[in-house]
């Protein structure tokens, strides 16, 4: 069940990803956010209500940071409520990403997962950065990260996970892609970092969504 969650995700990180390029109106993207955020809100209180220990529940319980994002992200779009409350949550949620990669890796010995996990803590706090406090100059390549992502941390290993095969890839693996996604966006981190700094205010319902 996570699994077919985790690969919806993909999915709205691809609409969030084309609605911070501009590409999508914000009302439109805001109803899939509400989709997808409902399903990753059901899909963890179901498996902590059948969790057999508390190591289950704890797995489960890092789907909700997904869920309440992009309930966030659908609500305030749809309202036309400014993102900066948004921005601070991914803050929060950068942590507890990281955290939950840390927990991965050391206590249960799943580096990939973990790898995930710590990518998907570098794009909330992306969006702590351009929503909380308004880089709006971050906004592309932001947008840019997200759509890579959407494809490289969801879909395809959502995918693999359904087809039982997520189990075959090897750790390496995952850090060539990791290190072939910072060759593709860190030269336009660098041109917006370079700009000439303009004051950044938060944009009104910018619609952001995370991993």
């Amino acid at each position: 069940m996570a699994d077919v969650g985790l690969m919806f995700v993909g999915a709205v990180l691809f609409v969030n990803g084309l609605l911070l390029l501009g590409k999508i109106d914000g009302k439109g993207a805001g109803i899939f956010n509400l989709f997808v955020g409902s399903l990753q809100t059901a899909v963890p209180f179901y498996l902590i209500a059948t969790a057999a220990n508390m190591n289950d529940i704890l797995l489960a319980s890092g789907i909700f940071l997904f869920g309440f994002t992009y309930l966030y992200v659908g609500i305030a779009n749809l309202a036309g409520i400014q993102p900066v409350g948004l921005g601070w949550y991914s803050a929060w949620v950068a942590v507890m990403a990281a955290a939950f990669g840390i927990t991965n890796i050391v206590k249960f010995h799943d580096t990939t997962i973990g790898l995930l996990w710590l990518q998907w803590a570098v794009l909330w706090g992306l969006f702590w950065v351009v929503l909380g406090l308004g880089v709006s100059r971050l906004t592309t390549f932001t947008g840019w990260l997200t759509l890579i992502l959407s494809f490289t941390t969801c879909t395809i290993p959502g995918f693999l996970l359904l087809l039982g095969e997520w189990g075959h890839v090897q750790t390496w693996l995952v850090l060539v892609v990791i290190a072939a996604t910072a060759v593709a966006v860190l030269p336009s981190l660098g041109r917006a970092l370079r700009e000439q700094a303009t004051p950044d205010t938060p944009e009104t319902a910018l619609p952001v969504s995370v991993s």
